[in-house]
Formats: structure tokens, sequence, C-alpha cells
């Protein structure tokens, strides 16, 4: 079966999701094909924190009313290390701007519904999907669903499909360039119904390794523990794990962590990853598929958002003006404010975790940091202002 659409999106997560949604509402017809269930996609757990351009573009979307009811609002995050906790105060240092808690669960779950509202064609749990002659006029992606072969014919595919996704794995290797860090651990990560031990997020750099004390609501905790790459979940007993946050922790706020049940329990291997350029053709790589940062400056939604709008931007104004200035650009825009996430993603890391390898003055040199980034308004300023979002170039 044959299926003609303007653009073509391969992945369904927030990304594929959000990019149809934009095009939709500027009269831009997409069609998206995902390999997963949609109960699996809604499902997955993952980033938690939206920066205000993130924010923005939700609503531009139309989709951000549930998320400004139940959303957290944070101005700012504490950095805790030789056993006390540093505000670092992002309203402040950036001039009004502020983060929000709010997961990438339930953006998908509105973006999800504000499609299905307005009819949109989305495909789940298609087989065998490929991305074909992206480097002609008319680009298609195959795939089986129920047995049946299907083509879709388009203009431009957007490979939305995540790190492990077909689209980038389609392009030869002789045309992508690949950048790559795999960092010496993992991070365990559970969700457990307890109330969070503060009202603002806690990186916590102790002689034990990196936690991460996050939320996702007054009485849902996200928290994260730095572990070794090759340990087993199963080696994780409920009691160590809330043993160990408390351990990380300062002393008043171990006293206000409480055990819970939980309710999901997650290893996540640690890893920095950019593919050059993001344009082959008519096929523009979209964010997981194009790049990972590690999750400790919060930036892997952000970014998706981010190209997400760049590529809708350029999108609109071919369809309407026959201007292809900003798809020519695509590549060029995204990248320049990838680097800047990635440089920030892995100063960060590197910051608040402990490597293996580190020799003791290594440690002293991080803790020194430590204090003049929680001691100086020029080292706090550049950690608040990254960690909100740098402004976009176009």
């Amino acid at each position: 079966m044959i299926h003609k659409t303007q653009v073509g999106i391969v992945g369904a997560g927030p990304s594929g999701l959000l990019l149809s949604r934009l095009l939709a509402l500027q009269g831009i017809d997409s069609i998206i094909v995902e390999r997963q269930s949609r109960d699996y996609v809604e499902g997955r757990i993952r980033a938690g924190v939206l920066e205000q351009g993130t924010m923005d573009l939700l609503d531009e979307a139309e989709v951000g009313e549930r998320m400004h009811a139940e959303g957290l609002l944070h101005g700012g995050v504490e950095l805790c290390f030789n056993g006390k906790r540093h505000p670092i105060d992002f309203v402040e240092l950036t001039g009004g701007k502020t983060v929000m808690v709010y997961g990438q669960t339930e953006v998908t779950k509105d973006l999800n519904n504000a499609l299905d509202a307005a009819g949109a064609q989305m495909v789940y749990e298609a087989e065998a999907v490929t991305v074909d002659e992206f480097d002609s006029d008319q680009p298609f992606i195959r795939y089986r669903k129920d047995g049946e072969a299907h083509e879709i014919q388009c203009d431009y595919i957007a490979g939305c499909d995540g790190f492990h996704g077909v689209t980038r794995r389609s392009i030869p290797a002789d045309r992508i360039e690949l950048f790559e860090r795999v960092y010496p651990f993992s991070w365990l990560g559970i969700l457990a119904e307890t109330p969070p031990v503060s009202d603002e997020l806690i990186y916590a750099n102790s002689d034990r390794g990196f936690a991460l004390f996050s939320m996702r609501s007054k009485t849902l905790s996200r928290l994260y523990i730095q572990c070794a790459p090759d340990e087993e979940i199963d080696e994780w007993s409920d009691d160590r794990i809330w043993e160990e946050l408390a351990h990380r922790l300062d002393e008043e706020g171990a006293k206000k962590l409480t055990p819970a049940p939980l309710l999901e329990k997650s290893i996540t291997p640690m890893r920095s990853f950019v593919a050059e350029p993001m344009r082959f053709g008519n096929m523009f790589l979209v964010g997981d598929a194009a790049h990972i940062v590690p999750p400790t400056g919060a930036k892997g939604l952000n970014l998706a958002a981010s190209d997400v709008r760049y590529l809708s931007r350029a999108l609109v104004d071919y369809y309407r003006k026959g201007d292809d200035g900003r798809l020519d650009r695509y590549s060029e825009n995204c990248l320049r404010r990838i680097w800047k996430a990635q440089r920030f993603s892995w100063w960060l890391t590197t910051l608040m975790h402990r490597f293996p390898e580190a020799s003791p003055f290594e440690r002293r040199t991080q803790l020194a940091e430590l204090d003049f980034v929680t001691g100086s308004e020029i080292g706090a300023r550049s950690l608040a202002e990254n960690y909100v979002g740098l402004p976009f170039d176009d």
C-alpha cells in the first residue's frame, strides 16, 4: 500500500510527536511511523527537566496546559560536597529564568492526545522499517504492519528514532562522522512514591560517588546513584539503594530521606555522542538519532526540542515561502547549540562524579572547582545560564 505525505517522521518519541504537531498547526501534513507500541513509548521513564525554550515550544504546540498546571517550576539547584549544600539561584543569576520539572512521559502523553484529537496519522508497532532514496526528490519510508507492506512517499524524512534507530544506520559510513565519549560509570535510577528531600534538585559529589535527588511531583521522587558500568540491577536491593543515597547526602538531607517501595529501577550507561552532519539529502536527523548527552546537565530532551524548533521553522519557510535557506542551515544551527550543551554536560559530569582513575591531586582540584563555582558569581552564573538554556541563534 502506498501513502503520500509531505514529511515522513520515523519515531514517535517526544521529538517526532512535537514535530508532527507543530507542522500540523501550520497546515503541513506528516505521517509518524514507530516500531514500538504506544503503551511502551508513553511508559518510558526518561528526562524530567524542561528549559524555558522547551516550555515555550510546547506552548506553541498548544499542549502546555497540563504542564503549567502540574509541573514544578524551579529557580535553582543545590550542589552538595564536603557534607554541605550550596544553592545556585537561577532567577537571580539569569535575570528571572527558571526550569520546570515535568516528566517526559507526561510530555509524550500530552502530544499524543493532541495529535489524536486532530486526527494525525500515526502508525505504531510498525515492523521492518527502512528509509530509502533520501538523496532524491522523493524519499520514502517502508514498513510492514499486520503482515502488509506499506510505502510512504514524502518530500522530507525526519529521523526521530533515537540512538539505535534505522535512520542514522542507513547513512553510508563515509558521509557521517561520529564523536563519542563513554564514561567509566553508569547511573542507577529509581522512582519512588516519597516526598523530595528538598524543594530544589540536589547534585551531590561525595567520596562514595555522585547522587542526584530530583522529583516528578511533590510526592514522587526520582533519584540516581553513580555505580560501576558492569553492575547488575539485581545487585542493588532496595535497602542498599536507600542506604547509599543517605551516605551521599548531607546530614540534614539524609534525615529527610524517607525510604519507600520502588516503582521503577534501572541502570543507564553514560556517554556523550554527536553525529555530523545532521542532514543527508532530504533526510534530517533529530534528537537522540544525532546526539546523546550524559543526563547530568538535563539536556537530552531539551536538545531534541531545539532540533525540532529549527526543523519545524525551516519546513514552514519552505512550504509557505519556497525559501529553503533554513533547511540548508539546519545542521549548522543545531550543531552549534549541541556542542555547547555537550561541553556543559561533559563539564558538569566531570565536576560531580568520582572517576576510578582519578588521583588524590585530581580529587582536590575537583573540590576546589566546586568551591569556586559555589563561591564565585562568575562561576555560579556560568552554571546557571547553561542549565536554564542558552539562547537560540536563528
